[in-house]
């Protein structure tokens, strides 16, 4: 690695590079579910404080609002400020917050509480350039991938680990327990996160106006944020929708069933690693063809499922074509970080900013694009719609070799 080319690295307790990445991919995977859960417990929310329909929608869209501003306004500090305090002094934001949640008395105060809660899991943006800046080149990929597996096995996870604690003990212990664990979490970064110093000599107001130069500049960044927004938006559109259609014949699944069925997308969450490995030997471009090819299919396969007679074959080809959608998600996501990755490191953390950042709008665009495909088609009409997500990805693969070397 050639630490030299941007930061002064040290380390309060030296951590082998493997052990520095699952830290990295455990620390991913705990913060990122305090971003999903709220939509499982929103119901609960709302009846525990009286809140109405308006101020209960709020929990889970602050949220998520709290986490974009997060993205653009505390992760270009990783260009700025040293990272391991930033990344400490943030994940203390998100305990308190968290904490606040908890024990919030009226819906004003649990709406401010959820709101700077969402901005203090930017620290999981915050981790990536990290852990990739601690990597050299040839191994970044593989790095990114496995740290990215803990994000999505976080993402998949959260909403039936927060029904399952809410259904135990109260929507309040969900937010007790996230606190518990990102204070243990905080421990352990702390003792072995290395220190990373930016060689970036510029103001906060420089490094906010520099985002448009950056997309403006950099054309694996714009390219690799699109199909990347493009396949959040699969996968926002499949899981915003599913669990309206499981209820319904042939599937039948309850409550439970739904929360049980969520845990077959974490299968999907292996291909990460590999598909870093693989764009580390340089077969980046044939994978994203294989990604975006593999989502099509898949809700291929989806679609088939819900017009099927047996139930238990209706359930396995849906579990096959949710696998493979995960599969094909994850893959782009992962090769994606790895190519942005790539890029200036004096700049990596408004890169990732930004990267994440629009393809949060995707994930937007997929979760309002699958509500009214729900409501004038139905099931095939969101499998259509979330394939078509891939398709875009496909063509712009074959338009385009940007950020596939």
């Amino acid at each position: 690695m050639t630490i030299s080319e941007t930061t002064k690295l040290a380390s309060p307790k030296q951590l082998a590079e493997r052990s520095l990445i699952w830290l990295g991919a455990i620390a991913t995977g705990v913060v990122v579910t305090n971003l999903f859960a709220p939509q499982i417990l929103v119901g609960l929310i709302g009846r525990s404080l009286a809140m109405t329909a308006w101020q209960a929608g709020l929990v889970s869209t602050l949220t998520l609002l709290g986490y974009a501003l997060g993205l653009l306004l505390l992760v270009p500090l990783v260009d700025l400020i040293e990272n391991r305090r930033l990344i400490l002094r943030t994940l203390g934001c998100a305990i308190f917050a968290a904490l606040a949640t908890a024990l919030a008395p009226t819906p004003s105060l649990l709406l401010l509480a959820t709101f700077i809660l969402g901005a203090s899991c930017a620290a999981i943006q915050m981790m990536v350039p990290l852990v990739a800046s601690m990597v050299a080149p040839e191994r970044r990929g593989q790095a990114i991938g496995e740290v990215m597996s803990g994000l999505m096995i976080g993402i998949l996870l959260s909403r039936p680990a927060a029904s399952l604690i809410a259904d135990l003990w109260s929507w309040r212990a969900y937010y007790l327990a996230s606190a518990i664990l990102m204070t243990f979490l905080a421990g352990a970064l702390g003792r072995y996160l290395p220190t990373l110093r930016p060689a970036a000599r510029v103001g906060y107001g420089e490094l906010l106006r520099s985002f448009p130069k950056l997309l403006r500049e950099e054309p694996v960044l714009r390219v690799r944020a699109w199909t990347a927004s493009l396949v959040m938006a699969s996968f926002t559109a499949f899981w915003s929708a599913v669990a309206l259609r499981l209820p319904e014949a042939p599937f039948g699944l309850d409550s439970k069933g739904i929360a049980a069925f969520a845990l077959i997308g974490v299968a999907g969450a292996a291909a990460t690693p590999l598909a870093g490995r693989w764009g580390d030997k340089g077969w980046a471009r044939p994978l994203f063809l294989v990604a975006h090819l593999l989502i099509i299919g898949s809700l291929a396969l989806c679609a088939v499922a819900g017009a099927m007679e047996s139930r238990m074959a209706a359930l396995l080809v849906l579990s096959l074509g949710t696998i493979l959608l995960d599969v094909g998600i994850t893959a782009d996501q992962t090769l994606g970080r790895r190519a942005i990755n790539l890029l200036h490191p004096e700049a990596r953390g408004r890169i990732n900013g930004l990267f994440v950042a629009l393809f949060f709008i995707g994930g937007g665009v997929g979760s309002a694009a699958a509500s009214l495909a729900w409501s004038f088609g139905g099931w095939t009409a969101v499998c259509v719609v979330a394939a078509s997500f891939g398709v875009l990805g496909l063509l712009t693969d074959l338009l385009t070799r940007t950020g596939t070397s």
